[in-house]
This record gives structure tokens, C-alpha cells and sequence, in this order.
């Protein structure tokens, strides 16, 4: 039986919380031994909380299936993130050869953005709503540096994703002992 990422990454830190999914589609919590709901696993994830989703019955790993329902609901009410263009691009690389790369790809992506947003929380609670709204419609030279930053990286994620491409071709071509 293969771990979870959470479980994984905080074999270090300590404990990992588990929630038991019963077949009445119930979310049970270990920890504190009650019935949880889609909403409190949500302010699990906000927390930064380690957990897993386990099946009740076969103890299989449901993590994704439940963060994929959470992002679900939260993309049908409110303001979505992804536009369907965004979507249907997403779904053509499914089976697709660059699958894992657009995967790789896009979790750097959101590492980096969300290392952008962390340093835009610890600037100073002073200041004023004017100077907000020129940092968040980019005007500001934090904001211009920090995004200048961002896509530095993000083009740097894209070019390791195309060498390794290019290095698993060059693998795969040998292999078939043709060669470039």
C-alpha cells in the first residue's frame, strides 16, 4: 500500500490526522472522533493540517478524491478559478505523452505562487487602501518585482521540464538504438 503525500512529508514533523470515509459517503475524524463535513476538511487544508482520507472498508487512500470534491464545490459557487479553456486544456493532456511533465509543471507553478503570496502577506498591515489597490493591480514596485520574480522562475520550471524531456527522448531513442 502505497502512502499519501501527507503522510509522507510529515512522517518527520508527527502526526498525520485520518479520516475514515464510510460508505454512506460520511467522513469520519480519528482525532476527534465525530463526523466532519466536505467544509471542515476544507479548514483542515487552510490549516496547513496534515491528514489522509482513508476507505473505511478497504483502507484505500481517497486524499485526492476528497480535495478534488472540495475544489469542486468551491469552482461551482462563488468566483472559479479555472475558465473552461483552463479545463479543457487540462483535460487533453490526460494520456497524453506530457502528462507527468504538465504535472510537474504545474504543481512547480503553484509552489512558486504560493511562495509569491506568503511574502506579500508579511509585508506591513499599514497600509493604506489606495497603496493595496496599486500593489494588487501591480503598480507597485514590490509587486512589479515580486511578479518579474515569478515568471523568472516559472520560466525556469518550463525550461527543466523541456530538458527532461528532451533527455527521456534521447533515453528512449537509444534504447530503440536510434540516435539523434
Amino acid at each position: 500500500m502505497q502512502k499519501s503525500k501527507a503522510e509522507t512529508s510529515s512522517e518527520n514533523s508527527g502526526h498525520v490526522r485520518v479520516i475514515k470515509k464510510y460508505p454512506n459517503r460520511r467522513l469520519y475524524d480519528t482525532d476527534t472522533s465525530s463526523y466532519i463535513t466536505l467544509a471542515e476538511v476544507k479548514l483542515l487544508v487552510m490549516d496547513n493540517e496534515p491528514f489522509v482520507v482513508r476507505d473505511a472498508k478497504s483502507n484505500d487512500d481517497l486524499t485526492r478524491s476528497i480535495l478534488l470534491q472540495i475544489i469542486l464545490e468551491e469552482e461551482s459557487a462563488g468566483s472559479p478559478i479555472f475558465t473552461e479553456q483552463v479545463l479543457a486544456n487540462i483535460i487533453r493532456f490526460y494520456g497524453h505523452a506530457m502528462q507527468d511533465f504538465m504535472g510537474a509543471y504545474l504543481e512547480k507553478n503553484v509552489q512558486i505562487f504560493m511562495g509569491l503570496q506568503q511574502k506579500m502577506t508579511e509585508q506591513p498591515n499599514g497600509l493604506s487602501p489606495d497603496a493595496w489597490k496599486q500593489f494588487m493591480n501591480g503598480q507597485s514596485p514590490l509587486m512589479q518585482g515580486m511578479m518579474g520574480t515569478y515568471l523568472e522562475q516559472s520560466t525556469s520550471a518550463f525550461t527543466q521540464m523541456q530538458e527532461q524531456m528532451q533527455k527521456n527522448s534521447e533515453q528512449m531513442l537509444a534504447a530503440l538504438g536510434l540516435k539523434r
